[in-house]
């Protein structure tokens, strides 16, 4: 219905600066959140919102919708400031962020309404959410896909990986899942909690589609889902490596999960990206 039409790369990187914007000034609002996590996935959002999903701001509950499951449900800044910019509420709405009384919570919920799909708050359950409506989608016949943003740290959760064998059996191909690959959770660097091991390989073993980009270059996003939309047997994973504080001189790289962020913070982080690339 609303899908944008071919967009350039240029207008993407735009958009994915304005959602940078908006998530420093959605966070600093409240003093401490999400921020490195929402700067990192910018441009994921960007290419999903403005590019690839198949959606209608004026018809939100519209039933042939791709569908958009964040597991990563504590990435609530960059969604609900993806929301804004693509037209599915104002400015005003967007600012009631994490105040009382707010649909726009902290963790992403269901209370928002369409079109949010699932309330993911315990980390680990999007994909198994993803998977059901992927295979009510084929056994329906309906032409929509459904993407599922995951992060990193989740993949220590036994449910994902159960959830992954069936999707592979049920070679369930309308299915994306992107994982942000930014090495961080609560503890700090997720190599620090677990050993690490190597995720292309991991999945291309459970006969995924696998795909390994850097998730903060646009051309290779892009280029990804559109690998995606050729593969007609098996579900597909990208695994986007993402620069926690992508932007931000002085915050990328810094590994906190929910970073205190002043205002007078936000005001320097806002101020280099308006001047930025």
């Amino acid at each position: 219905m609303n899908k944008p039409n071919q967009v350039s790369i240029d207008y993407l990187k735009e958009q994915a600066k304005k959602l940078r914007i908006h998530t420093c000034e959605l966070v600093s609002q409240r003093g401490r959140g999400y921020v490195q996590q929402g700067l990192g996935a910018s441009d994921i959002f960007s290419a999903l919102f403005f590019s690839e999903m198949n959606i209608d701001p004026k018809f939100p509950d519209w039933e042939n919708r791709d569908r958009l499951i964040v597991s990563t449900a504590h990435n609530s800044a960059v969604y609900h400031a993806a929301l804004h910019e693509r037209g599915y509420f104002d400015k005003k709405t967007l600012d009631t962020y994490c105040k009382d009384g707010s649909k726009l919570e902290i963790n992403i919920t269901e209370r928002l309404g369409k079109p949010v799909e699932a309330t993911c708050g315990s980390l680990g359950q999007g994909l198994s959410v993803a998977v059901g409506i992927c295979l009510s989608a084929i056994r329906n016949n309906k032409p929509f896909n459904t993407y599922v943003v995951l992060g990193d740290g989740e993949l220590q959760e036994g449910q994902v990986w159960e959830a992954a064998i069936y999707a592979s059996n049920m070679k369930i191909s309308n299915l994306c899942m992107i994982i942000d690959f930014n090495e961080l959770q609560v503890e700090g660097k997720s190599e620090n909690a677990i050993e690490h091991f190597n995720l292309f390989e991991r999945w291309n073993s459970h006969n995924w589609n696998t795909i390994e980009i850097d998730g903060n270059n646009m051309n290779e996003i892009i280029d990804a889902f559109e690998t995606f939309k050729k593969e007609d047997q098996r579900p597909t994973v990208i695994i986007a490596k993402t620069l926690p504080g992508k932007g931000v001189s002085f915050l990328e790289g810094i590994y906190s999960h929910q970073m205190f962020f002043s205002r007078k913070a936000s005001q320097y982080a806002v101020e280099e990206l308006m001047n930025g690339k």
